[in-house]
This record gives C-alpha cells, sequence and structure tokens, in this order.
C-alpha cells in the first residue's frame, strides 16, 4: 500500500486500486488530490502487471462526493484560477476516460458531483444498494464543460443527463440501474466479492483481445470526421497474430484454462 497525502494505491493480484481518503468528508477532493490520482494512474498505466484498475473511497460511506467546497476560496475563487483548476481535473478525468486498460468504479453510498463525473470515465460502474448520485452544479451556479457532459449522454442518453442536472436531485440506485449509469448494483456486504470476481475474470482473459474492444468502442463513440476505424482494425489484426491467439485456440483443444500474457 502506498499513500500520498489522502490518495492511497495498491497492486493486488494483476489490480491496481486508486482509493480516495478522504472520509470525514465523504471523499471529498481537493486538487492536491485530482493530481496524486493522476500519478497513480500514470503508473499504473505503465506497469505491464496491472491488467485492470478499481477506483474506490475510503471510509464505506462514499464513493467520491465531489470537489472539496471548503477548498474554492483557496483553489477557485476567481475565473484564472477556475481555469487552472479545470485544466488540472480535466487532465484527470482524460486520463481515466483514455485509460489504455478496464476501469471500474467501485461505488458505496454517495457518487455526487466530480464523484459521478469520475465515476462515467471508467468503463464499468458497480453500486452498493444504499449508493445516492446526484449533479448538484444548478444548486451551486456552477458550469459543465462538454467533455463531462458527453461521457454522461453517451452512457444514459440526452433525456436523463437532463434530468440529472436539471433538477440536481438525489438519484437512488435502482434508479441509477434504470438509467444505465450502473452496471450493476449488489448488496452492501457483496460489493467487494462481487469487483473481484470480475477482475478476476478480467485478468483470467486475452489483454490484447480487451485492448481491441475497449479501443473500437472508444471510436464509435466518436464523431464520423474523427473517427480512427484503422486503428482499430490494427489491433484486431494484432489479436490474430499474437501468441495469445494461438495459446487460447491451443488452450480450448486441450480443454484448459489458457495462459494468456498479452503478447
Amino acid at each position: 500500500m502506498s499513500q500520498t497525502d489522502k490518495m492511497l494505491s495498491r497492486k493486488e493480484g494483476g489490480v491496481g486500486y486508486v482509493i480516495f481518503n478522504n472520509p470525514e468528508r465523504h471523499n471529498a477532493v481537493s486538487l492536491d488530490m485530482w493530481e496524486a490520482a493522476k500519478r497513480i494512474l500514470d503508473d499504473f498505466a505503465t506497469d505491464d502487471a496491472v491488467r485492470v484498475v478499481v477506483l474506490t473511497g475510503a471510509g464505506g460511506k462514499a464513493f467520491v462526493s465531489g470537489a472539496d467546497i471548503s477548498k474554492f476560496e483557496n483553489e477557485r475563487a476567481t475565473v484564472e484560477a477556475q481555469r487552472a483548476y479545470n485544466a488540472k481535473t480535466d487532465a484527470t478525468y482524460a486520463s481515466i476516460a483514455e485509460f489504455p486498460k478496464p476501469t471500474i468504479a467501485m461505488i458505496r453510498g454517495y457518487c455526487i458531483g466530480g464523484g459521478l463525473g469520475l465515476a462515467t470515465c471508467c468503463d464499468l460502474r458497480i453500486c452498493t444498494d444504499n449508493s445516492r448520485f446526484a449533479v448538484p452544479a444548478a444548486k451551486l451556479g456552477i458550469g459543465y464543460g462538454y467533455n463531462g457532459l458527453k461521457r454522461l449522454v453517451d452512457i444514459v442518453g440526452p433525456a436523463f443527463a437532463k434530468e440529472i442536472f436539471y433538477t440536481a436531485r438525489q438519484f437512488d440506485a435502482p434508479e441509477a440501474a434504470a438509467m444505465g449509469l450502473v452496471n450493476r448494483v449488489v448488496p452492501q456486504a457483496e460489493l467487494e466479492t462481487y469487483v473481484k470476481n470480475i477482475t478476476d475474470m478480467i485478468c483470467a482473459n486475452a489483454p490484447l483481445t480487451i485492448k481491441a474492444v475497449k479501443v473500437t468502442v472508444g471510436e464509435v463513440l466518436r464523431a464520423d470526421s474523427e473517427r480512427d476505424v484503422a486503428r482499430a482494425a490494427a489491433l484486431v489484426e494484432a489479436c490474430f497474430a499474437s501468441r495469445d491467439y494461438t495459446e487460447g485456440r491451443t488452450a480450448f483443444m486441450e480443454k484448459r484454462a489458457p495462459v494468456f500474457t498479452g503478447t
């Protein structure tokens, strides 16, 4: 376990964990925490032993409850300070949204504001049955940028995205599931086991196949003029040219579990 200010991280069995550790404020995030999170993610991205990343919050009551409002006077009091803040937080969001490996938001309790933005950057979102979701921007006079809104719209569609922002109210876990905001809702006591089962399956599967799917889905969501179909096709070809493809066929014929190396 390593610690950077109020951020914790660990690597365990092919899984990298990013833990927001400010439980006394329901894991509200300061600028220092965003910057530390990006450093952790940059390390995980270059570590071949890490095949999937789980983001979660400490304390059992919240995933991330948004920006730390107590820091606003120091970090976001002027237009210039807000621009600088946005640039740094956008870099962290982008590092998650564009992360080269699968990412999972493991959500307990409150997932509010920037916490919901963080969750929408992840590939999968698994939450407990007592989780609560909201973006209270309209109650604070905060504007949300294009990238964050696009990620939300890509997941839940424009009508639900507008409802989330227009009302600024909290949505419970069943409502989040109905919107498609979360992949699964599980009992509180089963969250870690459920997520571990998913990470175990991902770690056992072929990394090149997973990478090709992640990139291709990302290209599907781009505008036609920005879509790089050739990049997606090249990753598919790389799968068929890999040793893992041979291992997968051989393991199937020998009726054993394959051992993939990502090569």
